[in-house]
């Protein structure tokens, strides 16, 4: 398989992943889904978290074993900029070519949801949890995560 088809089929599981993740969350209130599967849907090329499971393959991995680590990555990644599209920082009306989460959900609407996949990633991330990734190495992981989506890391 060349690169180009690799990061695509990658890419495609991952977003069919980010999907179901944000559906799974329990107890969400239908407009704040919404917002967050608004920004997650917009597409991308999800180089984060394609670059996240082929480095685990490298060492022998199945891409499918990080996916949720991948897709917690990429929510971070996406709130990130949800946030920066907010009028009080760049405001954005366009993102990939579509509306902005703040143009179509509101400012209030937008902050929540970027606050959303923000928090949620991290509840996606412990699916990662199994024989293969015990539980210490997930915290480990949480760990690194917030450490690097907080105020010493982006």
């Amino acid at each position: 398989m060349d690169i180009l088809s690799y990061i695509g089929a990658r890419a495609a599981l991952v977003d069919k992943a980010l999907v179901s993740s944000v559906k799974a969350l329990p107890a969400v209130h239908p407009p704040l889904r919404a917002a967050m599967l608004h920004t997650l849907s917009a597409g991308g090329k999800r180089i984060r978290p394609v670059l996240l499971g082929a480095s685990y393959e490298l060492f022998g991995g199945r891409f499918r074993e990080v996916l949720p680590a991948a897709c917690a990555l990429e929510m971070v990644h996406t709130y990130s900029l949800v946030h920066d599209d907010l009028p009080a920082m760049d405001d954005d009306d366009l993102r990939r070519g579509r509306p902005t989460c703040h143009k179509v959900f509101g400012e209030a609407g937008a902050i929540l949801a970027g606050d959303a996949l923000l928090t949620s990633a991290f509840t996606v991330l412990t699916a990662c949890e199994s024989r293969k990734m015990p539980a210490a190495r997930v915290l480990k992981a949480a760990a690194v995560l917030a450490a690097r989506a907080g105020a010493s890391g982006m």
